[in-house]
């Protein structure tokens, strides 16, 4: 495979420990080894080494990963097996081997921005858009999943911004941040043209606030290892709330109710940023589950859920069950996508996202 060395490296190291094998969201709601760490470097090994072709199930299998980098925090030996599963992902489609579940998404990225195939934005969202057309020195960054799919949590992102007095801009042809691709493809020569798009779009900004956890990740973490150079400061919705509250420009008041907090991995473990209990806090009590913070369980999301939905069910319940099992009431998703995943099903309890939660409660 024309892979990095430090990939190969990595999944020659492999010990085969099982140290990862109980903390994969993904293993642990099929029960399917193959579906571990440790199984997709044992089954890349066996390519590397001329023994299997990468294709069939075993490209399947490198798309049946969440990226949550779960394993890459409990691995023992200091591995990153999310680094070689995403250039593994990228050596498929350079040898035509794309799965076409994973085809027609990009397809739709490329046509709609989109990978879900949906063509327009709900009115609703777009007459709210349509406010803030002004140029502003802020541009809020909805991203792909709140503005195509989940419009409520980009709406409610909206009111709170509009009752805290923050003057922003939605742009109503929003560019691409490249999160989607960067998931799918990885490191992929598309990716780099749709990011660079982004910070060309963008540059006449001085400040990016991002609603969706995954969009700051990629403008955060990813850019700066393409040398893509964001010329405005990026901030999380929550860190911008978090502010806000602090100098008084929000005020919320409180509806008693267990919360329990459902730490989105790219904030918690890729970003380091905790702000979302300090708001939850002025609200209700927070009522956590067991794995929280860096330690979070991945709940799924709607990317994942195009093509293999019944697994992120299985996800979803599962860490809905993990709240209530510690007498959650109400379970505050940070994340867009994992939200909009939980939303899919009955899972027996309240689910809000922390725009929605915090609009909801203004003073």
């Amino acid at each position: 495979m024309l892979i990095s060395n430090k990939s190969k490296e990595i999944i020659d190291s492999c010990r085969f420990c099982w140290m990862c094998r109980h903390i994969c969201p993904i293993g642990n709601a099929t029960g399917q080894e193959r579906n571990t760490a440790r199984a997709r470097a044992l089954s890349l090994s066996l390519v590397e080494r001329g023994a299997a072709k990468l294709e069939g199930s075993i490209v399947d299998n490198v798309y049946e990963c969440a990226l949550c980098g779960a394993c890459t925090k409990d691995c023992a030996t200091g591995w990153d097996p999310v680094k070689f599963t995403k250039e593994v992902r990228l050596e498929a489609a350079l040898n035509d081997q794309t799965p076409a579940y994973i085809t027609k998404m990009l397809e739709s990225v490329a046509a709609n921005k989109n990978p879900y195939g949906v063509k327009e934005i709900a009115s609703d969202l777009a007459a709210e858009i349509k406010k803030h057309a002004d140029k502003k020195d802020t541009v809020l960054i909805l991203g792909a999943d709140a503005r195509y799919v989940g419009k409520d949590s980009a709406i409610a992102a909206m009111k709170v911004l509009d009752k805290a007095g923050v003057e922003y801009t939605v742009l109503a042809d929003e560019p691409d941040t490249g999160y989607v691709l960067d998931t799918l493809l990885g490191a992929a020569s598309e990716t780099k043209e749709v990011m660079e798009k982004f910070a060309k779009e963008v540059s006449g900004f001085k400040t990016i606030i991002t609603v969706d956890p995954a969009d700051a990740k990629t403008l955060l973490r990813e850019y700066k290892e393409w040398n893509i150079d964001l010329k405005a400061e990026v901030i999380t919705f929550t860190a911008l709330c978090a502010k806000l509250l602090a100098d008084g420009k929000i005020a919320l008041k409180s509806a008693p109710k267990k919360y329990s907090v459902q730490d989105s991995f790219f904030l918690a473990r890729d970003l380091e940023e905790d702000n979302t209990r300090g708001i939850v806090e002025k609200i209700g009590d927070i009522c956590d589950m067991l794995l929280v913070k860096k330690e979070t369980v991945w709940a799924g999301s709607i990317l994942l859920r195009e093509y293999i939905p019944n697994v992120i069910d299985k996800v979803a319940s599962r860490r809905l069950d993990d709240a209530k099992r510690v007498g959650g009431e109400c379970v505050v998703f940070e994340c867009v996508g994992e939200y909009e995943a939980a939303k899919k099903i009955d899972g027996g309890i309240d689910i809000i996202s922390i725009h929605e939660l915090i609009a909801d409660n203004l003073k």
